[in-house]
This record gives C-alpha cells, structure tokens and sequence, in this order.
C-alpha cells in the first residue's frame, strides 16, 4: 500500500471512530428532543415510528408545566446551584491559593485531606452528613442540599493548579507595592485564574444541578424539591407518555447547555491551563 493510501486509510479510521463517538455521545440526547416534539398521534416505538416529528409541538412542554410546578422545582435548583457555584468559587480559591502559595505548618497534612476527601465516595459519609445535617436543623431545606457541597476537594484541587501556574516575580512585584497577602490574592492571583475558575463554575453548577439522591434524603416537602426530584412525578403519572417524560428532560437539561455555552471559552482555557502545569 502507497503511503497516500495508508494516509487516507488511517484518517478514515480516525473519521469513523469519530462518528461513532459522536452517535454514542448526542444520539440518546437527540431521540429525546425530537421525542420531546412530538405529537400524540405520532408512533415513538415500532416500524412506523421516524426520528424526525412530523408535525413538530410544544405541547408536551405545557403538559409538564401544567402536571407539576417545574418553574418552581426549577427556581430551587437555581438557588442551589448558583449558591454551590459561589461558595466553591471563592472558598475553593482561598483554600487553593493558601495551599499554593502561602507557606505554614500542617500544610501537607491539609493537602493529603484534601486528596482523600477526593477518594472517599459521598455514600461512605452520607449517613454522618446526614445526621449533621439533622443536628444543625436544616433538614427540608435547600441550604441543607448545599451545604455538603459548598466547597468540594475537586474544587480547591483546580483552583490551587491555576496559582501555582502564577509567576513569583508577579507576586514579588506586588510585595514591593506594599500589597498585603490578601490585597495580593483578590487583585493579584485571583483574577489570574479566571479559566480554572470557570471550570469550578462549571462542575459545581453541573454537580449540583444533577444532584438527585441527597436531595431526596434531605427534602420533604414537595414545595422545596428540586427539579430532579420534582420530574419524578411525571415518571409516576405518566408511565407510558414518553413524550411528557422527554420533555421533561430537555426542561432540566437546558440550563446545563446554557451554562456550558456561556463559559466554554474560560473553561477550555482552564482545562489548558491545568494541563500545562500538570
């Protein structure tokens, strides 16, 4: 075989390979949004059954609305999402900034902490949390879905790779100007790290906005429910209406993708950043 051939045989196998990730990866995602459109005469299962609705609605969405209180269920995981993405934004680039920079007693023991706070599974302390949780009375409340995750190993992790990246003649700099150790983290390393801080945004948000088996430990009340918690409903009372379960799906999928769109830019500049210094 010429070394065209061979060229054009490799990049073939490059491409397929690629396809196939591709449908493996988007193809459930697409069947449900297509699924989520169409109407209710129109077949999902058997031989009659098309990809594509033919006559395209979004009355499955208004179904959903009107089946259970999703802008409500949605309006609580807004809050915890966006308070987890806060609290692990400026928690996490303290702790990652002490760590990386700052020079004091016990620091390895704090970092192999942190490290086997990474290994441990959440289910392994869940009950411990829990009873936590009880103890400080925020049992059916959505800062008691927060809480545990209001700062996690993996954020500080990231965030203490992006200020050990930083120069030292930067912070040098700054200690001439008479900057203090917190003048020099807020205007200094802080804003040095803004593509490792997306990627904390990013995950938290993901993290917390998925989240469905601590908040149905913690929540009791149907009006606290989060959004994962609160489309379960629709399984119950809607067994066999796939398309009122699809568009419930793409309802929770949606800030996701918006949240990602937003900051992609950041986070693939995080993502390069982290492994560089790696």
């Amino acid at each position: 075989m010429s070394p065209r051939l061979r060229l054009l045989a490799g990049n073939g196998g490059r491409y397929l390979l690629l396809c196939a990730m591709v449908v493996v990866s988007l193809g459930p995602f697409a069947w449900q949004l297509l699924t989520s459109l169409k109407g209710a005469q129109e077949p999902i299962y058997g031989a009659d059954a098309t990809w594509l609705p033919q006559h395209p609605t979004l009355a499955n969405y208004a179904t959903v609305a009107d089946t259970v209180p999703v802008w409500r269920y949605a309006g609580n995981s807004l809050i915890v999402a966006v308070a987890n993405v806060v609290t692990n934004c400026l928690f996490g680039a303290m702790a990652g900034y002490a760590l990386a920079r700052m020079r004091f007693r016990g620091r390895g023991a704090v970092f192999a902490a942190v490290l086997a706070g990474l290994v441990v599974p959440f289910e392994v302390i869940m009950v411990s949390v829990f009873l936590t949780i009880k103890g400080i009375g925020l049992v059916d409340t959505l800062a008691g879905v927060l809480l545990p995750g209001a700062i996690t190993g993996l954020s500080i992790m990231v965030l203490r790779t992006g200020f050990l990246a930083l120069p030292r003649e930067i912070e040098e700099a700054a200690v001439i100007d008479g900057a203090g150790e917190w003048s020099r983290f807020w205007r200094v390393a802080l804003p040095s790290v803004r593509g490792s801080l997306a990627v904390v945004a990013v995950f938290s948000f993901l993290f917390a906005w998925d989240d469905f088996l601590w908040p149905l430990i913690v929540l009791k009340d149907p009006d606290n429910y989060t959004l994962t918690i609160g489309l379960q409903y629709l399984s119950g009372t809607f067994t066999n209406d796939q398309r009122t379960i699809a568009a419930g799906t793409m309802i929770a999928v949606l800030p996701l993708i918006i949240v990602f769109l937003g900051l992609q830019r950041l986070f693939f500049r995080g993502v390069g950043e982290g492994g560089v210094k790696g």
